[in-house]
């Protein structure tokens, strides 16, 4: 099997090329636009089995010359602008990225879905990769499920929200074979330190303070990158058509929790400190629009296509830091762009 990843040099997309090529689950055409939090150095080099293409999804010439070439037999869209603060910083690159490259993609998808004969028709799979904060914030109780309301709060999460109706309508209208998944807040080695837990994990090991929005009390359902990764294949090969998965870790922890845990185990792992890290954090401003309670209702994958994590929060956090404190050479080279450890999100458009 060969499938088209948009955005495989990113953190999630990168883990995933990695695991399907080491897992052999299948060759991989890469293609990703090379952005600040893409990078060469998350992904195993060009093989018989892992093409690179360097490309803009909304380079259409580009993107059909790739479905010609590869001719794939499925596409997995991970492709996009993330962060919720530079999305309030500069929300256009969101809606050229998140919409009008999923539009894209989605339009050159369906010419190759169409020139397949019947049985490769039959087993194709276009997936595009989403996220909870399409369904905007939770109170203290209760839990997205697939049918909850989109009420997206920010314009990260509205560009999603649209993108996601359109992989909706390019089936319903086309019959596209296309499968949706939302997602909560991943974290593991390999993502780029501008979000929350690799930005603490490195500010709390340099002595910088750790800002944290608000009270801290902010909740978020944690999700490890790999357990995340391995939810996408199960859903790729065994997911329905048309439906929508819920992917969650069973993991939630406000803000201020999270923090306080890195501190304690970057201190562990480096007991040499000269600094107590707890003591570097600091409440700073919200901000604008900032969701209190994301949580995921998992059943529907749990029990249709027999996916659960595997990892627990408090584990899968060591291994994490430990890779941020043994990989300093990849830091260095993805903190060599325009990013240095910088608060982004801090004024409104």
């Amino acid at each position: 099997m060969k499938l088209l990843v948009t955005g495989g040099a990113g953190f999630i997309g990168s883990c995933f090329v990695r695991e399907s090529l080491q897992t052999g689950f299948a060759d991989i055409v890469n293609f990703d636009a090379l952005t600040y939090a893409g990078n060469l150095d998350s992904i195993p080099p060009a093989s018989d089995s892992h093409a690179f293409v360097h490309g803009n999804l909304n380079d259409v010439g580009l993107l059909s010359e790739t479905f010609r070439q590869h001719r794939p037999d499925g596409v997995i869209h991970f492709a996009a602008e993330s962060h919720v603060d530079r999305s309030i910083d500069g929300p256009a690159a969101f809606i050229e990225t998140n919409i009008n490259g999923t539009f894209a993609l989605l339009t050159e998808t369906l010419k190759h879905w169409k020139s397949l004969g019947d049985t490769e028709q039959q087993s194709f799979r276009f997936l595009h990769v989403s996220t909870d904060e399409v369904y905007g914030s939770l109170g203290p109780d209760g839990y997205f499920s697939e049918t909850s309301p989109y009420q997206p709060s920010s314009p990260y999460a509205a560009s999603k929200a649209a993108a996601d109706h359109l992989v909706g309508a390019w089936h319903q209208t086309y019959g596209l074979p296309a499968i949706i998944t939302n997602c909560s807040n991943n974290y593991g080695p390999y993502q780029f330190p501008e979000k929350l837990i690799p930005l603490m994990i490195l500010s709390a090991i340099e002595g910088r303070s750790l800002p944290v929005y608000g009270d801290g009390q902010n909740v978020r359902d944690w999700l490890y990158v790999s357990d995340h990764c391995a939810a996408l294949r199960t859903v790729f090969e065994n997911g329905k058509p048309g439906e929508t998965y819920n992917i969650g870790g069973n993991c939630e922890r406000t803000n201020i929790e999270v923090v306080q845990s890195i501190c304690e185990v970057v201190q562990e792992l480096k007991p040499d400190l000269a600094h107590d890290c707890k003591s570097l954090i600091t409440f700073v401003t919200d901000r604008p629009g900032h969701d209190h309670r994301y949580a995921i209702d998992a059943t529907k994958i749990n029990q249709q296509l027999s996916w659960q994590p595997q990892h627990t929060f408090d584990t899968a956090l060591r291994e994490t830091v430990k890779w941020y404190l043994e990989n300093d050479a990849w830091v260095e080279r993805v903190l060599s762009g325009d990013y240095r450890l910088e608060r982004l999100g801090g004024e409104s458009c």
